[in-house]
C-alpha cells in the first residue's frame, strides 16, 4: 500500500505540473522474478520514476516503453524473458530465471476512473479491496488495463463493462484475500488479474518516550500510519515524532476513545508506566484486536494478570494468543533502535502470516505464489 500512496502523491505532483504519465503494473509472473504482480512504478514524460517493479534491473528499459505508451497515449504491454541463462543476451542482467509481463498505461486524464484514480480510492477508506487489470499477451492486442475497483458494500467502479463479468471471481478474491490471475473464457487472449490489496497497518502506542521515536520512523518507512496516545504532555508532541499520524495527550481510561479497530490495528504498551499500561491492557481485553505487545520483562506481564486476576478478571487462552510479551522477535536487541527493529519485525511476521524465521531454512518460494485459474 506504500508503493501506491507514493505512486498516487506523484502523481498529483505531475498533474499539477502539467506532466504526462504512465503507469507499469506487473500483471503476470511465470517462473522466479524479484517482484510479483500489483508491483507499480509511475513515470513521467520528463523520467521520474516512483515505485519499482523489479530490484532495479528492469526500470531503465522499462522507461523507454512508458515514454513510448506517453508519446503514443496507448496502453502496452511487455514480457521480458530472462529464463535464459545468457544474460547478455536479454541484456538487462536479470538473474531471476523468469518471465515477467508488465504493463504500460498511458494516464488520460480526461477519462473518467482511469487507473489512477481507481487506485486512489484505496486511500479514501481504510477497507480491504479488489482492483481488475485485464491485459492479453497476444502481441499488438488492444490492452485494457487497469478497469475495476471493487470494495464490499461499496458501488463497483469500472469504465469497461469486461470486467464485470468478473465480479464473482473478485468478490471470491476478496473473500479468500488471495490474489488471482484468471483467463478470460469471453477473449481467449486475454487474462485479469484479481489484485487483493490489504490496508497499510496502523500501530496505536501507548507511550512517548525516547525509544518509541526509532519506531515510528521505521513505521514511517514502510508506510504504517502511527497513532501515538500519552498522559504526559511534555513528551507527546509533533516536535519530537514528525512522522506520526496523531499524537495525543490522553487518560489510559480515554485511550481508546476515536480509535477505530481493524484487522490490520497493532496495539502497543509501552509506557513505562506500569499502571498506565495496565489500564490500558483492561480496555484492549475488551475488544477484538489481535495484537498487543506489551514492552518489558515476562515477570512484568506475569504481574499484570495477578492483578487483573485480583479485580476478578481472567484473560482466557484465546486472549492470551493475541497478547504478545516480551515484544518483538528474538534477535538480541538492546538499544531502542534494535528493539524497534525486533517489534517491526515480529508485527510484520504476523501480518504476513509468517513465523519469522530465518529464509535458510524455508522450504519452497519465499514470496506467496499468485494463484493462476482457468
Amino acid at each position: 500500500m506504500k508503493e501506491i500512496s507514493e505512486i498516487l502523491k506523484a502523481h498529483s505532483e505531475a498533474e499539477l505540473a502539467g506532466k504526462k504519465t504512465a503507469l507499469a503494473t506487473v500483471v503476470k509472473v511465470e517462473g522466479s522474478s524479484y517482484r510479483k504482480p500489483g508491483a507499480r512504478m509511475l513515470v513521467t514524460e520528463d523520467g521520474i520514476l516512483t515505485g519499482a517493479i523489479s530490484g532495479g534491473c528492469l526500470e531503465g528499459d522499462a522507461l523507454r516503453k512508458a515514454l513510448l505508451s506517453i508519446n503514443q497515449k496507448q496502453n502496452k504491454l511487455v514480457t521480458y524473458n530472462t529464463s535464459n541463462e545468457d544474460d547478455a543476451e536479454v541484456g538487462l542482467q536479470l538473474g531471476c530465471n523468469g518471465i515477467v509481463h508488465i504493463l504500460f498505461e498511458y494516464i488520460d486524464e480526461e477519462v473518467e476512473n482511469n487507473p489512477i484514480q481507481l487506485l486512489r480510492q484505496l486511500e479514501l477508506e481504510r477497507k480491504e479491496a479488489v482492483i481488475v487489470t485485464v491485459f492479453s499477451l497476444k502481441r499488438n492486442a488492444f490492452q485494457i488495463g487497469t478497469t475495476l475497483f471493487f470494495r464490499k458494500d461499496s458501488p463497483v467502479l469500472n469504465h469497461n463493462n469486461e470486467s464485470l463479468n468478473l465480479i464473482s471471481d473478485v468478490k471470491e478474491v476478496l473473500k479468500s484475500k488471495t490474489s488471482l490471475v484468471k483467463k478470460l473464457q469471453e477473449q481467449n487472449d486475454s487474462e485479469a488479474l484479481i489484485e487483493y490489496i490489504k490496508p497499510s497497518i496502523s500501530l496505536i502506542i501507548a507511550g512517548a518516550g525516547n525509544d518509541i521515536r526509532p519506531l515510528v520512523k521505521m513505521a514511517a518507512v514502510l508506510g504504517w500510519k502511527t497513532t501515538i496516545g500519552e498522559g504526559r504532555a511534555t513528551h507527546a508532541t509533533a516536535k519530537r515524532f514528525p512522522k506520526a499520524s496523531q499524537i495525543s495527550v490522553v487518560k489510559p481510561e480515554q485511550f481508546l476513545d476515536n480509535v477505530n479497530i481493524d484487522d490490520q490495528t497493532y496495539f502497543l504498551l509501552m509506557t513505562h508506566n506500569y499502571k498506565y499500561d495496565l489500564a490500558v491492557l483492561k480496555l484492549l481485553l475488551q475488544t477484538n484486536c489481535h495484537y498487543i505487545g506489551i514492552l518489558g520483562p515476562k515477570s512484568k506481564f506475569n504481574r499484570m494478570l495477578d492483578d487483573l486476576l485480583q479485580e476478578g478478571i481472567t484473560v482466557s487462552e484465546e486472549q492470551l494468543s493475541r497478547i504478545h510479551s516480551p515484544i518483538g522477535l528474538d534477535i538480541g536487541a538492546e538499544t531502542s533502535e534494535e528493539i524497534a527493529l525486533s517489534i517491526v519485525s515480529e508485527i510484520k511476521a504476523i501480518a504476513s502470516e509468517r513465523a519469522g524465521t530465518s529464509l535458510k531454512y524455508k522450504l519452497g518460494r519465499i514470496h506467496d505464489e499468485i494463484h493462476y485459474g482457468e
